[in-house]
């Protein structure tokens, strides 16, 4: 078996379901380690997953969720705004997960103002979202690394001739023919956000790219398992319908809390 590189997918705030993949992975003292983005948001322990990584040999891109929270944290003039992006999509949580601070340190913001965009790492090109197939590498900005979404899942060919891109940002089962925990594979790109966050899926993903093995584990239950990744990976078909499927955890929280309302009146 090759040295390993070991890319981990959208966390979330997953502390603990972090704990158990990178347990169940072993990573080696020279083995590197390498999370796509979106730490934070949405999970119940964002301020852990930042604390661990941080002091960590590991390394990190930023995400649309790190964007979004830069952004609320910002002097922008459109400030309030950012604010409400960012909690609306889980930036509550994260602040939530600083509350015995009562803000968010500095240092771990000034952290992930650092995180690169975009890492190369000669055979294989690590990236939140993806790139705009039209743009060239010098005039592409955070919003396609981090956001861009429908433009890049269906080029016809690959970006790079000579790299495998790899991303997250996308959760895998909004893709046609795609089950919770399963990966997608598109014309020089792969995609491993599992989605730890949705209680359709709750898997974490790490992906051993030079041994092509998939480590997960299952947040909601612990469940963890190692497979070959043409097991897991299916091929991109048409666009996701992500929209509605991004909003069922907020609706099932409001839910649950007309209910808690009704049993306490």
């Amino acid at each position: 078996m090759k040295q390993r590189r070991i890319i981990i997918g959208d966390v979330h705030g997953h502390y603990d379901g972090l704990m158990v993949l990178l347990e169940a992975i072993a990573p080696g003292k020279n083995e590197k380690v390498y999370f796509l983005g979106d730490l934070i948001d949405r999970g119940p322990k964002s301020s852990q997953v930042i604390e661990f990584v941080r002091n960590s040999s590991y390394q990190s891109l930023q995400g649309n969720h790190e964007q979004m929270m830069i952004q609320a944290l910002s002097d922008k003039a459109d400030k309030k705004g950012a604010w409400e992006a960012w909690f609306y999509s889980g930036g509550n949580e994260t602040v939530e997960s600083y509350r015995d601070q009562g803000i968010m340190p500095y240092e771990d913001v000034e952290w992930i103002r650092s995180l690169p965009l975009y890492l190369d790492l000669g055979d294989i090109w690590l990236v939140h979202a993806g790139v705009n197939p039209k743009l060239p590498i010098q005039k592409q900005t955070y919003h396609e690394y981090c956001w861009i979404r429908k433009e890049f899942h269906g080029i016809e060919k690959p970006y790079f001739p000579n790299k495998l891109m790899i991303i997250g940002h996308t959760i895998t089962f909004t893709f046609n023919n795609v089950e919770p925990g399963e990966l997608v594979r598109g014309a020089g790109w792969l995609n491993i956000d599992t989605s730890a966050y949705h209680p359709r899926s709750g898997w974490l993903t790490g992906l051993d790219v030079d041994n092509n093995i998939v480590y997960q584990v299952n947040v909601n239950s612990n469940e963890t398992r190692k497979m070959p990744l043409e097991e897991l990976v299916k091929p991109y078909a048409s666009k996701p319908t992500l929209k509605k499927i991004m909003q069922e955890p907020l609706l099932a929280k409001k839910k649950h809390k007309e209910k808690l309302k009704v049993k306490n009146d």
